[in-house]
């Protein structure tokens, strides 16, 4: 059975840990707020902590703001050498909403990979919006996560706890094109925010 922490109990964290728990994964979750983790935990059948508690999963999806990525990093240190670490984050500029903040040829998740370099890096979710994750479809069909990282057996890992979900992986290549996942999130978000789409769409990929 596959492990899984999930750091983060907002509604992406909870998705998440959701697909986790559907795919037959053993799910754990570790929140600042015990309480928040607790509830979370309880509803998906996953074991709760608090951030700092020891990481129980070979996967560790980092439910979190983009600005926190570097303080996980600094707290768990070794404890993610060679774990999968799923950077779910879309580095917007919420001062204005109008670009990312990390450099135009570089992405959040070749910055956590820098921070943490002995662990195994993918970019996943962040091109879905929670309620499609929650719901695992998108109009009418399977949601799909769309990934990219570098170790293809780390990425074969994910894939088989998201497709024995019922939804369907998507393998964008290399990590360095987490730049164009996260630019397709930023403008998914940018249209939800203008009320182009409602935060139950998003964009769909079809085979």
């Amino acid at each position: 059975m596959t492990a899984i922490t999930v750091i983060g109990t907002e509604n992406m964290g909870q998705a998440i840990a959701g697909i986790a728990a559907e795919g037959g994964a053993s799910v754990q979750i570790l929140a600042r707020d015990v309480e928040k983790a607790g509830t979370a935990a309880a509803s998906v059948g996953a074991s709760a902590g608090v951030i700092g508690d020891a990481i129980s999963g070979e996967i560790v999806v980092l439910a979190v703001p983009y600005p926190a990525l570097a303080e996980i990093a600094t707290t768990y240190g070794d404890q993610l050498a060679n774990k999968v670490v799923v950077d779910i984050t879309n580095p917007v500029d919420f001062a204005t909403f109008d670009g990312l903040v990390v450099p135009a040829d570089s992405s959040a998740a070749a910055e956590l990979a820098a921070l943490v370099p002995a662990a195994k890096v993918v970019k996943a979710f962040n091109t879905n919006l929670a309620a499609t994750l929650a719901s695992g479809e998108l109009g009418g069909e399977p949601t799909v996560v769309q990934i990219a990282g570098d170790d293809d057996a780390a990425k074969k890992l994910l894939t088989d706890v998201i497709t024995a979900a019922g939804l369907k992986v998507a393998d964008a290549g290399a990590l360095k094109r987490a730049r164009e996942l996260e630019a397709l999130g930023f403008l998914q978000m940018v249209l939800a925010v203008r009320e182009q789409i409602g935060w139950t769409g998003g964009f769909a990929v079809r085979a």
